[in-house]
């Protein structure tokens, strides 16, 4: 391909770019370069097997890469969990839930309970387990909250730094296995969709919990 031909196709994906993303006030040029990356053809990968015969009427029912999306990231969540569990199994940290409340109150000084949960995108009712526990093994400490007394602050215990430092390696190992057979350009990829998808979904979650979801997929629309 020619240099003009080249910076014609980069117009015309800019155009496209730009439409797909009026609602924005300005435009990012790292945006576009991932906008770019996705777009370009990718060699077909086949999904592989699941249903039996019988779900020839569902695949036709709900075929797409919209379904494909939701399977596959579920999917993923499950591998990661049996990774998270193999690196855990000489830690008093015992999930991949509690490990996550502590790294993140690893990076404040202290939060709310609430706060926490809702930083973790957790029902109210698992988070307080999850709290409940990491307390009894003195992972973290609880104290009442100066400015509001109905609330309380939980923050990481000098145990629970010690543990968590200890598992990091492990949990680094996770990290590098999740990502699995991918190389770095397709890493950045999907880091940046998989962000853009937090974004939407975590909006949704903080500002439209109580919206059906015929109201949410009209709002997308």
């Amino acid at each position: 391909m020619k240099t003009k031909s080249i910076l014609i196709t980069i117009i015309e994906q800019l155009a496209v770019f730009e439409e797909q993303n009026l609602a924005k006030q300005s435009l990012e040029y790292a945006d576009f370069l991932a906008f770019l990356n996705v777009n370009q053809q990718n060699p077909s990968i086949e999904k592989r097997e699941i249903g039996g015969k019988e779900a020839q009427w569902i695949e036709e029912t709900y075929k797409g890469s919209d379904n494909d999306i939701s399977i596959l990231i579920v999917f993923i969540f499950r591998y990661a969990k049996n990774y998270i569990k193999k690196a855990l199994k000489d830690s008093i940290i015992q999930t991949a839930d509690e490990f996550s409340y502590l790294i993140t109150l690893m990076t404040y000084e202290s939060l709310t309970k609430t706060e926490l949960i809702g930083k973790l995108v957790m029902e109210k009712t698992s988070g307080t387990e999850i709290i409940k526990r990491l307390l009894k093994q003195g992972l973290l400490t609880e104290f009442e909250d100066s400015q509001d007394k109905r609330s309380v602050r939980v923050a990481i215990s000098p145990k629970g730094r010690m543990e968590l430092v200890k598992i990091l390696p492990e949990m680094d190992k996770v990290t590098k296995l999740v990502a699995g057979n991918l190389n770095i350009k397709e890493k950045n990829t999907l880091a940046y969709l998989l962000k853009k998808l937090d974004h939407f979904h975590n909006q949704i979650y903080h500002e439209k919990k109580d919206y059906s979801i015929n109201d949410l997929l009209n709002d997308i629309h």
